[in-house]
């Protein structure tokens, strides 16, 4: 039970997220986060709820959590939405990271790079110089992102010994991939319409 307030933070920003997407609840969109952080300690059969939801979801990555965070900010208006720019370096960033890891997880390679996060200085310093390009960038949310997840890592706030666990999991990587489509499908669809309406003022 040690590490199962992440279980809870999980249960509370992820339920924000998606209940916070909904027009219905914009009214009462501020009592979403103290409800549902009762919600997550509901017992059912000796076990909270938000633990139930960790079955499904695993310990998420604290790169996910701070961007759960940001999202929960956005949805109270408390933070401006990302630049496209700031957006596509975030999707870069943790689409080229999950390209590194997962092929790697499902055999696809030989060389297996989920060993280096049991000793990683070597991923840290890189971590850190990404870190330093996006701060030049003015991308803070990523920095914060990177930054968090380091800093977790070095103070062991999950089970996991492995920094990959503490940069990216799963649900990550599959926002990166359905945002990282819409944001083609959305380029080309203007492009298009760039073209179509060039043709027509030259006719």
């Amino acid at each position: 039970m040690q590490f199962l307030w992440q279980a809870h933070l999980s249960f509370i920003l992820l339920g924000f997220v998606l209940l916070g997407s909904l027009r219905v609840t914009r009214r009462w969109r501020p009592w979403l986060l103290p409800a549902l952080a009762i919600v997550s300690f509901i017992p059912l059969n000796e076990l909270p709820l938000a633990a139930y939801v960790r079955s499904f979801t695993d310990d998420l990555a604290i790169t996910t959590l701070v961007l759960l965070g940001w999202a929960s900010l956005l949805r109270l208006g408390v933070v401006e939405s990302l630049k496209p720019s700031a957006h596509l370096q975030l999707l870069l960033l943790f689409g080229l990271l999950a390209v590194v890891l997962y092929p790697a997880t499902m055999g696809l390679t030989y060389v297996d790079p989920y060993r280096w996060g049991f000793n990683p200085r070597p991923m840290i310093v890189c971590i850190g110089l990404a870190a330093l390009a996006l701060l030049w960038l003015r991308n803070g949310l990523a920095v914060w992102m990177l930054a968090l997840g380091t800093l977790a890592f070095a103070l062991r706030l999950k089970a996991s010994e492995n920094y990959w666990d503490y940069l990216i999991d799963p649900l990550l990587v599959g926002y990166c991939l359905v945002a990282g489509t819409l944001l083609c499908i959305k380029a080309v669809w203007q492009r298009l319409r760039r073209n179509s309406s060039v043709a027509a003022s030259s006719i």
